[in-house]
């Protein structure tokens, strides 16, 4: 059998209009949410910050602020779009039509990729109402925002086929990887740590996916960027492999 376009079709168009219809959640906080933080921070502690690496504070914090934000929504949209069909038992819908695996990652990926570039533009423009700023490779920026959203939807994927409640759902997202992000640099530049702190943050793999952000930005990061673009091409081929190894043996999607 070959590819399937109009199931993976029909699978992107699902995801993506399941994202409108929670258009508050999925676009609406996170631009309340950034707007908080560039006041807080940007404005209120960042007036008083130097330069970092000849970057304005505020501009400084944008690729961190952008990085928190598609981690955390990716992976929840994702993880709950598999996680919902498998709760309602409408999971065998997907498992009995004509899709392979290429499909449906396609068709889930899709979708979250869409909604992340989404998400991007409207947190970018956002920060335009703060400060000004400049983005010096914007496409690599681009890319690698696909990049990120592609294998985080991937990670959800794998999280919403684990989770068996509620309340695992948002275990990883909001207790892992949210401290993680904050810690990996979002605020701050790992330069500015004290040792050891500087060599123990390089232990913490969101500080790379927001370093390869910033660089993409400004040109300047804590790390090198082949190691973060290595780094997050490893994460995806992992998670690629656990999800081929999920429907090859049903492993939760049957039970």
């Amino acid at each position: 059998m070959g590819f399937n376009f109009r199931g993976a079709w029909s699978i992107y168009q699902r995801e993506l209009m399941r994202a409108f219809r929670t258009a508050f959640q999925s676009l609406i906080a996170p631009v309340i949410t950034t707007s908080l933080y560039f006041i807080v921070f940007g404005s209120a502690i960042g007036s008083r910050m130097e330069p970092i690496g000849g970057v304005e504070y505020a501009a400084f914090i944008i690729p961190g602020l952008l990085m928190l934000t598609l981690l955390g929504e990716t992976t929840s949209n994702s993880s709950f779009g598999i996680y919902m069909p498998r709760f309602t038992g409408t999971i065998y819908e997907l498992l009995s039509a004509p899709v392979g695996v290429a499909e449906t990652l396609i068709g889930f990926v899709g979708a979250a990729a869409t909604k992340s570039l989404i998400l991007a533009a409207v947190i970018l423009g956002t920060a335009t109402l703060f400060v000004d700023y400049e983005i010096k490779y914007p496409l690599f920026a681009f890319g690698f925002i696909m990049l990120v959203a592609a294998s985080f939807s991937l990670f959800g994927f794998i999280l919403g086929v684990w989770a068996d409640s509620f309340e695992k759902l948002g275990i990883i997202p909001v207790l892992i990887l949210t401290p993680l992000t904050f810690l990996g640099g979002t605020f701050y530049s790992l330069e500015m740590l004290p040792a050891p702190w500087d060599k123990i943050a390089l232990a913490n793999p969101i500080a790379f996916l927001v370093s390869g952000l910033r660089w993409t930005f400004y040109g300047t990061a804590d790390v090198s960027i082949g190691v973060s673009l290595g780094l997050t091409l490893g994460f995806l081929a992992v998670c690629t492999a656990v999800i081929t190894f999920i429907f090859k043996t049903g492993w939760r999607l049957r039970e």
